[in-house]
């Protein structure tokens, strides 16, 4: 599907372009999965408020003022969804799954953290979706804000400024945030990796 501007595709969103929300999905529906998938762990879940997320920005659309980017105001969209989901789970004694969901099945243009990339042998691919599971249990038992700044950085690629405008957050505490939850994970997967 051809990609057009951010601000082309923010001016037919506005006139309620339905081939324009069309296009929106195309382009951003693969990385707010992702980051939705990584942040809730079910992969059904996910599917639903990624479709959510959607149709909020459809919805909510004449509010943004172009102070960001269009992708990072979808971003904020998202992670502010699945906070308002984690809280609501929280509230009904809910815990964020262990990571079960088999990879393969996923779908959704699944980002990893480069843990199964070039597997050849099927030994390999067992060993590359057991350390892709384990490193997704651990990001799983983070906070939910250091979860989601690592999520974004390590996963998503996303710049500092962009994680910054995401959550909110000044710089210079996302960077110390990110750090602290990198030894948190390196810590939670190091007695494993031995």
């Amino acid at each position: 599907m051809k990609t057009i501007s951010d601000k082309r595709l923010v001016a037919r969103l506005k006139n309620r372009d339905s081939r324009a929300f069309e296009i929106l999905v195309s382009q951003y529906q693969g990385p707010i999965f992702n980051l939705i998938f990584r942040m809730i762990g079910r992969k059904e879940e996910a599917e639903d408020l990624a479709q959510e997320v959607f149709v909020t920005v459809f919805k909510k659309i004449d509010t943004f003022r172009g102070e960001s980017s269009l992708a990072t105001w979808i971003y904020r969209i998202a992670s502010n969804t699945c906070k308002n989901r984690q809280k609501y789970l929280g509230r009904r004694y809910y815990d964020r799954p262990a990571y079960t969901d088999n990879l393969e099945t996923v779908g959704h243009g699944l980002e990893t953290m480069r843990t199964t990339a070039r597997i050849s042998r099927p030994d390999e691919m067992v060993e590359g979706y057991q350390t892709e599971r384990l490193l997704q249990e651990a990001i799983n038992s983070l906070e939910e804000e250091p979860r989601l700044i690592l999520v974004l950085r390590d996963i998503q690629n996303m710049s500092y400024d962009e994680i910054s405008a995401i959550t909110g957050l000044p710089l210079g505490t996302v960077k110390s945030r990110l750090h602290r939850a990198r030894m948190a994970l390196k810590e939670k997967i190091a007695p494993h990796l031995r």
